[in-house]
């Protein structure tokens, strides 16, 4: 991929072309914004996570170990709103999205800077909202806020659902920013068919925001209308239906499942590309299963309801469509593993995690593919194979591609070099702390155990404690991976501006990046990833 860019000054760049922490707080500049909500998610991130350990140490053990049932129920909460609301969803699109998309397509900014902006406000307003809620007010629902029990519950559920609310909106304004700049604002020579797979798979998510996220919406806005006027929508007491709620909640949360899992593909896409030194096999393929996997995720939702009481002809139809998921799937993974075939590999902290994604993610699609077979999930229907497919698909997916989609371009972001070794030393951490967390889980929910329960039969006491011990490793993985960001931004060397020799738009430019991303226009002339 060609581009012309001329130094200017080497030393100005987005970082340090304006001063003070307002000149950041009233910034357009869509890499700032990145960064910006970069330090939020990560925050959040470190809540979430905490949620996370304490419910496994509570675990440790049947009976009472650290904390009540009532403590334990506001802790799966905590984790719950946290990580899905706040980290997973957010999290790649609005940072390396917003960081990376308008430079993989040769623009100056977003469509809409001032909008972009907007959005991280908003997101801000819903989150701080909803923590404030979560840990003043002692939240239980959970993160689904299945009714009836949100509405009888005490009354700062109200406030969360309104703080997920904003959140969404947040979602709404960030998908619109980027469907308006591919088709707007692409550079002389940028066909669609030459944009990177990471700006397909981020543009997929996008038309997922806009559309599915309004359901969510005026969903729990129907749940603080219900708990504040006593219309009767969900509530059976007041002639509403409990399971219209699920139907709702579910219509959005699938597809929010791909909204997390897309953006993840477009990073593993970019790292298999450039760490292979090869051309990425089957590009149109990879690009049309990102919006096929759109396309499906909306007809999906009836997989959460087998044991609803929904006709046995839905289930069978539900179960047909949720096998077809697999299909866009699979055409990604086994286009990954034929660019990787006779590559040059080099494993390098980024593509560690890109392998690592590989792995876990498709064992969290297999076991996905069990849970849409209607006799299999009767049996596995909330239980922890539940849980541990669902962190197989999430944690195992999306935080290991955000992960490497950092160290990849962390050079990029901040033209400094990290300390490789302690790098590779985080993901062996974290891969291997997290399966030894989850995987258990499944023989656990094969067992039997339920999810969300406090307590346990002494059965699954051994399981459970090998369980926790990973969840340490975990732990301990990204506490080394934040000395490793911190040491790198504090004392690690200036980067080149292309250490990994790859091939799309963004290392053509200086590390970090000048305020307007390129000095000259960009005009491409080739496609992202031809290798010559």
């Amino acid at each position: 991929m060609a581009a012309t860019t001329h130094h200017h000054n080497p030393d100005v760049n987005y970082i340090n072309e304006f001063k003070g922490i307002g000149s950041w707080l009233t910034s357009l500049d869509h890499k700032r914004i990145g960064l910006m909500y970069m330090i939020s998610v990560l925050t959040f991130f470190l809540f979430g996570g905490i949620a996370a350990l304490g419910i496994r140490l509570e675990l440790f053990s049947p009976g009472q170990t650290v904390m009540t049932a009532d403590q334990y129920n506001q802790f799966m909460t905590y984790h719950g709103a946290i990580m899905v609301f706040m980290v997973i969803v957010p999290g790649i699109p609005a940072i390396l999205g917003n960081f990376f998309l308008p430079i993989h397509v040769g623009a100056k900014d977003v469509a809409f800077p001032r909008l972009n902006l907007l959005s991280w406000y908003v997101f801000m307003v819903g989150a701080l909202m909803g923590i404030a809620t979560l840990f003043m007010h002692k939240v239980d629902t959970g993160w689904t806020f299945y009714t009836p029990y949100s509405i009888k519950t005490s009354g700062a559920a109200t406030m969360m659902v309104v703080a997920a609310f904003i959140m969404g909106m947040s979602s709404i304004l960030t998908g619109l920013n980027f469907i308006a700049t591919v088709h707007k604002l692409r550079c002389p020579g940028m066909t669609m068919y030459r944009m990177p797979l990471f700006v397909w798979a981020i543009y997929s998510t996008a038309i997922l925001q806009l559309l599915a996220t309004p359901v969510l919406g005026i969903t729990l806005l129907l749940l603080a209308a219900e708990r504040i006027l006593g219309v009767g929508i969900f509530d059976p007491a007041l002639g509403g239906d409990p399971v219209l709620f699920q139907h709702f909640f579910w219509f959005y949360s699938h597809p929010a499942v791909y909204i997390m899992i897309l953006p993840a593909m477009g990073v593993v896409s970019e790292l298999i590309a450039a760490f292979s030194r090869k051309t990425i096999f089957g590009y149109t393929a990879i690009a049309y299963s990102s919006l096929g996997i759109a396309a499906v995720s909306f007809f999906v939702w009836g997989h959460h309801m087998y044991v609803s009481g929904q006709s046995e002809t839905a289930g069978i139809v539900f179960s047909f469509l949720t096998m077809l998921v697999g299909v866009p799937t699979a055409i990604k993974m086994f286009n990954w593993l034929a660019t990787l075939y006779r590559g040059s590999i080099s494993f390098q902290s980024p593509m560690l995690f890109a392998l690592g994604f590989l792995f876990l993610f498709m064992i969290g699609g297999v076991t996905g593919i069990m849970l849409a077979t209607l006799a299999v999930d009767v049996h596995f229907h909330d239980t922890y194979f539940v849980v541990a497919h669902f962190h197989y698909v999430m944690v195992g997916g999306t935080l290991m591609a955000l992960m490497g989609g950092f160290y990849y371009w962390f050079p990029k972001m901040f033209g400094k070099m990290y300390n490789e070794g302690l790098a590779r030393v985080t993901f062996v951490f974290i891969f291997i702390g997290f399966n030894v967390t989850f995987f258990p889980q499944f023989i656990l929910g094969a067992m039997g155990m339920p999810r969300r329960y406090f307590d346990y039969i002494p059965a699954y006491e051994s399981l459970n404690k090998i369980s926790t011990v990973g969840s340490w490793l975990i732990g301990i993985g990204f506490l080394i991976s934040l000395y490793v960001i911190i040491d790198g931004l504090l004392r690690g060397k200036k980067a080149p501006a292309n250490p990994w020799g790859a091939k799309t738009l963004e290392w053509q430019v200086p590390s970090p990046p000048p305020h307007t991303n390129f000095h000259h226009d960009p005009v491409v002339t080739a496609g992202p990833y031809e290798y010559r």
